[in-house]
């Protein structure tokens, strides 16, 4: 049987994976890691992020929102301002950070100056910190949020993807680029209302049809604003047949 080559296996052979760690250490002896906060070369070795910058980070803790995962002042209020506002038709998401001045930077850098190598701590930290929330969702696939072809023509890679690999490995979940694509360059959303994401983002992606095993999709991204993008992508999935949509992302506005 023919691979689909828009499926991004998640596991291998023993033989396979021993020979990756060696692969990796001896990037890491070649090419020490740089550490995503502070970059300079991670101490001790082996790590991914310094111990101490590990500590510049904002960690979204409980309470949180039960629909966007926003964290909240009062576990009574259930949900953010914005979700007693606005309906969404994601079931819920999960947000590793907020989106501060720290995190914006690591982003700006992931996304402008190529160093993807930072999506490897992300994405094992959404994993090591949600691993039971997203078994407790279903998910049948990862599937990560597209960027149009002349952006990653310009950038080299998809920042969403490249985290959604690291994630579908952690958790033994398979990783779909199939199922959802983006036909139509938008205006950058950053000099748009919360109204007009939406509508900028309107016919953007085309999904579908959803195979069988895939009813239950987990969208990955880095950052929730508004979270116009994941709801213009939750649209395309479910007008395709999926049943339900969660999303996690690295960072999320509070």
């Amino acid at each position: 049987m023919r691979q689909n080559k828009n499926v991004i296996p998640v596991s291998g052979t023993g033989y396979w994976r021993s020979a990756f760690r060696i692969y990796q250490a001896v990037l890491d002896i070649l090419f020490p890691r740089r550490c995503p906060v502070c970059g300079e070369i991670v101490k001790p070795a082996g790590r991914l992020i310094c111990p101490s910058c590990l500590l510049r980070l904002s960690p979204v803790r409980p309470p949180v929102c039960k629909r966007c995962g926003k964290e909240i002042p009062d576990a009574v209020m259930e949900y953010c301002r914005d979700c007693m506002i606005h309906s969404h038709s994601f079931e819920y998401g999960i947000a590793l950070l907020h989106y501060d001045e720290t995190s914006r930077r690591i982003m700006a850098q992931i996304k402008y100056n190529n160093k993807r190598e930072y999506l490897d701590f992300f994405g094992k930290a959404i994993a090591d910190v949600y691993k039971k929330a997203i078994r407790r969702m279903g998910v049948d696939v990862i599937v990560p949020v597209p960027i149009h072809k002349s952006r990653r023509r310009k950038r080299g890679f998809n920042q969403a993807e490249l985290l959604a690999r690291v994630l579908g490995e952690e958790l033994q979940l398979a990783v779909r680029t199939d199922i959802l694509v983006r036909d139509r360059q938008t205006r950058p959303q950053k000099e748009l209302s919360a109204a007009d994401r939406l509508r900028n983002l309107s016919g953007a992606f085309r999904a579908g049809p959803i195979p069988a095993d895939a009813q239950r999709i987990l969208l990955v991204d880095d950052i929730y604003t508004t979270g116009s993008t994941i709801e213009a992508c939750t649209r395309s999935l479910k007008e395709a047949g999926a049943q339900k949509v969660f999303f996690a992302v690295i960072c999320i506005t509070g």
